[in-house]
């Protein structure tokens, strides 16, 4: 299809119970969250998910009760350690987790993303990632005969991926610093789901100049959604910064109370009403990149 535009509910319908669904971004930086929040509210259930940076879109949708299982690295809101969400479903074993360090969740994602059963690697030798995560290891056929870790791969029925300018064909390009595994996410799904800050025609993506902004193939591409302050309220640099101040009452509604409000306010709600609640589109466009 030359014209792959989507809205929200249309990329939800796609979806189905128990699917395993992989989301790009890094904990507050450039997560999918409109997608997030569609799915947040639909009547998806028993999903794994595959987030290797996790942040609020693992927590919102452990408090709306969709994951069965989550592969993660870490899951964190950066200015505030630990999600609240996500600390509260761990805790209770709301859902399975299978742990990775952030090498072997590359690793894993890469040999998904070649179509390989496993790639061989050192990281996580000694340690009792591997061990835990039930993974074997392999000798090499060489004359070194190292003996080596057989990082699984890791598929994913569809992903989840936000950028900051697509066309309607599926071209994409992200303008923050670093793209992440979104790359490896997006080549190990089979089906990937784009939301795009701006959808605009293929000339003004101008790829000639801009190809190093294009972190994977057009041909990939299943449905693009143009979602204005899409990953709201993570940053979505350099369009716009973290939204600390929001982010601030979301970690605050991890009692059964303050969630119910806080979903009737930010999640139950159209995109354009979520907009709104938040401040509105002059505010978050103003909001600034942070400084580390």
């Amino acid at each position: 299809m030359l014209d792959k535009r989507l809205s929200l509910d249309a990329v939800v319908d796609r979806l189905s119970d128990g699917m395993t669904l992989g989301i790009g971004g890094w904990a507050t930086r450039r997560k999918p969250m409109a997608l997030v929040r569609a799915i947040a509210r639909s009547n998806l259930k028993d999903l794994t998910l595959v987030a290797p940076y996790g942040g609020p879109d693992v927590g919102l949708l452990a408090a709306s009760g969709k994951i069965k299982k989550l592969v993660f690295a870490f899951c964190s809101l950066d200015h505030y350690p630990l999600d609240p969400h996500f600390r509260a479903g761990r805790q209770s074993n709301a859902f399975e987790v299978r742990e990775l360090d952030e090498g072997l969740a590359q690793w894993s994602l890469r040999a998904g993303a070649m179509r390989l059963p496993f790639l061989p690697t050192r990281v996580g030798l000694g340690t009792d990632v591997p061990v835990e995560a039930g993974m074997k290891t392999i000798t090499s056929p060489y004359e070194d005969g190292e003996v080596l870790l057989a990082a699984p791969a890791i598929r994913m029925d569809a992903a989840l991926i936000h950028v900051h300018r697509a066309d309607e064909k599926g071209n994409v390009l992200i303008l923050s610093p670093d793209p992440f595994f979104d790359d490896l996410i997006a080549r190990a799904a089979d089906e990937v789901f784009v939301s795009t800050e701006k959808l605009v025609s293929t000339a003004e993506l101008d790829m000639a100049a801009n190809a190093r902004f294009n972190p994977f193939e057009r041909s990939v591409v299943t449905g693009v959604v143009e979602t204005p302050f899409g990953a709201h309220p993570t940053g979505a640099g350099p369009d716009y910064g973290i939204d600390l101040e929001h982010l601030k009452t979301y970690a605050a509604s991890a009692t059964p109370e303050t969630w119910a409000d806080y979903k009737a306010r930010f999640v139950d709600v159209s995109p354009q009403d979520y907009l709104d609640a938040v401040g509105g589109a002059e505010r978050v466009g103003a909001l600034p990149p942070p400084v580390y």
